[in-house]
């Protein structure tokens, strides 16, 4: 699974970062001028926005899946999805990433656009927009800073940070996005049961479930273990096995399929795992 913004790699991505003042940096946008394999899944560690420049794709979330083009605007929360960037070899994208520090910043200076009547609740990971002439021509804007040598590069990228967003703000009719940033700056936290039913089969570390949840680590197991009655482990272990016992018996999968969809890497530790919760083998429950 790629994992991003920490994957990004010099010679895959012209990128641009904001330094922040405790003398770390940030990513706030990279440019891609090649192809990702046909099918990846990806782990967006922070909130991120793709405008797409150039061709086709598709991505899917738990709940959705989206085909876009040239002009087309996604906003991912962070999370876990599925992307084909193969549709053709034209593609092109601008993949801007949001510091959640920094989200908190921008509502605080502009709370009178967040003060308005609360759209109904969002359900949906990815909310699509479409571009608009000004929008367009900020992109633009943005552009020519790859490889601009300017001694104020940083202080311009930072206010390139508040135009993207108050931009998609703009094109934002229904409410959504400013729903999302109120809820990040109240720093409310994520429903465990619809987090754990979306990413109980993924490959995360349970830091990245609890940033996912919003919360600390060890509020995260707190909370978890108030609301299931068992620690985190113990219950993505049960339900793994549980997906597993239903596929065996409903699908075609074999064994080694199986084991390696809920995310086992041997065999045999699966076999062993599913005898202890079932009392019999993989092949007995078939």
């Amino acid at each position: 699974m790629l994992r991003v913004p920490s994957s990004i790699e010099p010679n895959q991505f012209q990128s641009l970062s904001i330094r922040r003042t405790d003398a770390s940096e940030m990513t706030f946008v990279a440019y891609r001028s090649d192809v990702y394999p046909e099918r990846n899944e990806i782990f967006f560690e922070e909130h991120a926005v793709i405008v797409v420049l150039k061709g086709e794709k598709k991505f899917s979330s738990p709940t959705q899946e989206l085909h876009v083009r040239k002009g087309d605007i996604l906003f991912f929360q962070r999370g876990c999805y599925s992307m084909n960037e193969s549709i053709d070899n034209n593609y092109r994208s601008l993949v801007f990433f949001f510091n959640e520090r920094l989200l908190k910043e921008f509502v605080s200076q502009h709370l009178p656009i967040f003060q308005q009547p609360s759209p109904t609740p969002f359900a949906d990971l990815i909310l699509s927009f479409s571009s608009s002439p000004t929008f367009t021509t900020f992109i633009d804007s943005l552009l020519t800073y790859f490889g601009a040598q300017t001694p104020y590069l940083n202080e311009l990228l930072q206010l390139k940070f508040q135009e993207l967003l108050l931009h998609l703000l703009e094109l934002d009719t229904a409410g959504q996005l400013r729903a999302i940033l109120l809820h990040i700056y109240q720093g409310q936290k994520i429903d465990l049961d619809f987090l754990m039913s979306a990413y109980f089969l993924k490959p995360l570390s349970m830091n990245e479930l609890a940033r996912l949840s919003g919360r600390s680590l060890s509020a995260f197991k707190r909370d978890f273990e108030d609301h299931f009655h068992t620690s985190p482990g113990n219950w993505i272990r049960r339900k793994r096995l549980e997906h597993a016992h239903f596929l065996l018996r409903n699908t075609d999968k074999n064994v080694s399929e199986v084991s390696m969809e809920i995310g086992y890497e041997s065999v045999s530790h699966f076999i062993k795992a599913y005898k202890a919760q079932y009392g019999l083998t993989p092949k007995q429950a078939v």
